[in-house]
């Protein structure tokens, strides 16, 4: 190989790694890891504090570093314009990797990864012991749990959700009569 095209792929390699490597554009709290361009990222404490002085419902994303379909996702639902301006208008959005080591405190609660379920009890809790991912969870204003929806999802079967969730709907519709609806209005 000669010096050019060494120098040509390293700059290639390490530019970018130098670049998405710096942490000062990332919003606070949230880890490189999370960070996705566009999508305001949160940890699941700093969103549950944030709804303390600006509620809204919550978007959790629950991933693990392993999950294919967890990668797609980002890659391509959580890149959509549609998606990230309705998730950062009217959602406090998690990025909670269900492996996590880390201790989570959350209501008067400490959760912890434990090995025989291969997750942190909190992905445990939110998922109701179904272990899938991704799997979006809803969770209201006062940060109770609406909903997990388990799979991969792209921006299109997303979007219903999130509205469902983010505009209400599902106090007054059931998601069966609320799918049907979105369906006769769709042009035949």
């Amino acid at each position: 190989m000669n010096k050019i095209t060494l120098s040509f792929i390293s700059a290639c390699v390490v530019f970018p790694a130098l670049c998405f490597s710096q942490s000062a554009d990332l919003p606070a709290g949230t880890k490189p890891e999370q960070w996705q361009a566009g999508i305001k990222w949160l940890g699941f404490e700093e969103a549950v504090e944030k709804n303390k002085t600006e509620p809204k419902k919550m978007f959790i994303d629950v991933y693990t570093n392993w999950c294919g379909w967890c990668k797609r996702m980002d890659a391509t639902t959580f890149k959509d314009s549609a998606v990230v301006n309705y998730l950062n208008k009217n959602f406090h959005s998690v990025k909670l990797n269900a492996e996590t080591k880390d201790t989570i405190h959350f209501d008067g609660r400490e959760f912890v990864y434990r090995a025989e379920n291969r997750a942190n009890d909190i992905a445990v809790s939110l998922l109701n012991k179904r272990m899938s991912y991704p799997t979006s969870v809803y969770l209201d204003e006062a940060v109770s749990i609406l909903s997990p929806v388990p799979g991969y999802l792209t921006a299109a079967q997303l979007m219903p959700v999130l509205k469902f969730y983010g505009d209400n709907i599902y106090k007054n519709k059931q998601w069966q009569d609320y799918v049907n609806e979105m369906n006769a209005a769709q042009p035949k």
